[in-house]
């Protein structure tokens, strides 16, 4: 990772968001501000020597998880007020947000999301006054003194996304994250992806795992958090959670492009949960 950028994954999503619009014609997921803010980022760094298109049905999956997330906010939004980002990098949302009235917290690394506001400046993106960027250095600041700074209420019922993130933090984020989002007083709900053990895939996709472990790794971007869906559910059910919807890679596709020939070799789920609050 470059100091000041995104992640080289969350360039790599924004890609493949743009590629998405075209390739498959959107069919899953419609981002009609993703090929702008993917033209900018080109044009503001250029393809890395080593970039790799992604396979198709792995550029299918982040299509499918940015669905799944907001078809979960699409069905709760008449109820909600907040809806917060984590680590947002490249993602559009806040600026193509459809329900009046919705506020929009982007949470990310001071250095990373000035350098977005740049990009969508770049890009003609107009940034809505409904959006409030976050800035949060975790290692001199909190998500929560973070959030209450830039207008946040804890009383209000909340959405959080949290995709692509959660396998880069250690296990001990992960739950003080999830933690954060149960001590709300009102309801709060959250979607995030996350992946399984290299030990509970199936034994012919363990060396491929194996290998991109390692390729992250080199990248400087390494996986830190991997969990079991047992793992994942018992810690959301001691916090409260509840109404947990846990879909894997074949259920995604199964569900947003049924026919579709796909292979998971890293064990890709995506989860929504809610929690009731604190009255």
């Amino acid at each position: 990772m470059r100091y000041g950028q995104p992640s080289r994954t969350a360039l790599g999503a924004a890609r493949a968001r743009a590629l998405h619009q075209t390739r498959e014609a959107a069919a899953v997921f419609a981002d009609p501000l993703a090929e702008a803010i993917a033209g900018a980022v080109d044009a503001a760094v250029g393809p890395a020597d080593d970039d790799r298109p992604l396979p198709d049905d792995a550029r299918l999956f982040l299509a499918m998880r940015h669905r799944f997330a907001e078809d979960a906010l699409a069905a709760v939004a008449d109820r909600i007020e907040q809806v917060v980002i984590l680590g947002a990098g490249l993602d559009t949302f806040g600026y193509r947000n459809p329900y009046p009235g919705l506020r929009v917290f982007e949470v990310d690394h001071p250095a990373t999301q000035q350098w977005k506001r740049e990009r969508l400046a770049d890009a003609g993106i107009a940034v809505p006054s409904a959006v409030r960027f976050v800035p949060v250095d975790f290692e001199t600041d909190t998500l929560a003194a973070s959030l209450a700074a830039a207008g946040f209420d804890r009383s209000a019922p909340t959405f959080f996304v949290w995709l692509g993130v959660i396998v880069y933090l250690t296990p001990e984020s992960v739950t003080a994250t999830l933690r954060f989002i149960a001590e709300h007083s009102a309801r709060t709900e959250v979607v995030f992806d996350y992946s399984g053990p290299i030990s509970a895939l199936p034994p012919q996709h363990r060396p491929m795992a194996e290998r991109l472990t390692r390729v992250m790794d080199e990248l400087g971007e390494p996986w830190l958090s991997l969990f079991t869906p047992e793992e994942i559910a018992g810690q959301l059910h001691s916090l409260g959670f509840s109404q947990i919807e846990d879909l894997d890679r074949r259920g995604l596709f199964e569900r947003y492009a049924p026919g579709t020939p796909t292979d998971d070799v890293v064990g890709g789920r995506v989860l929504h949960a809610a929690h009731p609050g604190h009255p």
